[in-house]
Order: C-alpha cells, then structure tokens, then sequence
C-alpha cells in the first residue's frame, strides 16, 4: 500500500545524458513557438518605468556658460527695455508743471484725471497722467474767531495736480 498526499507539480525531470531531449510537436509550417507568458512586472520595474517617464519629462540641463550666456542676453534686453520706458518720463516737453485743482466727483473723491489732462492741454499736448498731487485745508474765516467751537463744515481738503505726463 501506498499513500497518496497532494502535492505540488514539478517541472519535467532533466534528460537522460543518453537520450534526446523532446521534441515538441509544432504546426506543419515551422517550430514552436513558446507561447508568451502574461508580463507580471514587480513593483521595482514599475519603479523604474515611472522614473524613465518622469526624467523624460524634465528639461536638459544647460551648461554653466550657456546659462551664464542667457542671463546676460535677458539682462541686456531688461536695460534696453528700460532704458526706451524712461525716456518717454525724462524728456522735458513731456512733462507739464504747474497748479490745477482737481475736481470733486460725484462719489467725494478728487478726480486728478480730469486736472491732469487740463495741465497738459494747457502746454499744448493731448491728455496726461498726474505724477505729483498737494493737497490744502481751505477753512472758512468763520475758525478764527475766537471761543467759536468749529464744526465739520468749515473746512474742506483741496486737492492739485502740480506735475502731469503729457502724451
């Protein structure tokens, strides 16, 4: 008697060293081909296909004198940028200087603008922008009597545009 357990299959043992190894049967046509086992990839080569990805995705390196090169060129364009900006502020018939008071809008606010663009037509020009403003307390005569308690609406904040852009 013998007993029988269930075990596990094991590969097909090794040939004799006197016998053939066998032949698998194949179509008519041509050998065997094995047939391609399902690719399981570990969790290393899934590792390794996101970094190969991920390198692909990311810029080549430039060397330190072609980065150095680079600035440099983005410097010179950034000065000469800035350089054609400021002359339009420098020149001196673009600049009108003078005193005008700016109106009150409709919200209470002073409206420059409109001061702006009046300085500017008056030296000859189309509209400006107003570069520099002052701003005054009118009061009324009425806060230099004396003992007299002042209220709100004595005095009131002026404001002028004394330097404008002129386009």
């Amino acid at each position: 008697m013998a007993a029988v357990s269930a075990g596990w299959p094991q590969s097909a043992p090794p040939p004799a060293p006197n016998q053939a190894p066998p032949q698998q049967a194949g179509p008519p046509n041509g050998p065997a081909a094995a047939p391609a086992a399902p690719e399981n990839p570990g969790l290393i080569d899934e590792m390794g296909k996101v970094l190969e990805k991920s390198l692909s995705v990311l810029p080549t390196l430039k060397s330190t004198g072609e980065t150095l090169d680079d600035l440099n060129t983005r410097a010179k364009d950034a000065a000469k940028s800035a350089g054609e900006g400021l002359s339009r502020f420098t020149t001196p018939s673009s600049v009108a200087e003078g005193r005008i008071k700016c109106p009150v809008s409709a919200n209470g606010a002073p409206d420059c603008k409109v001061a702006a663009d009046k300085l500017c037509q008056a030296k000859g020009s189309k509209e400006g922008k107003s570069l520099s403003t002052d701003s005054v307390e009118a009061c009324s005569p009425k806060v230099l009597i004396p003992g007299r308690a002042r209220k709100p609406d004595d005095c009131r904040t002026d404001n002028f545009v004394t330097r404008a852009l002129c386009q």
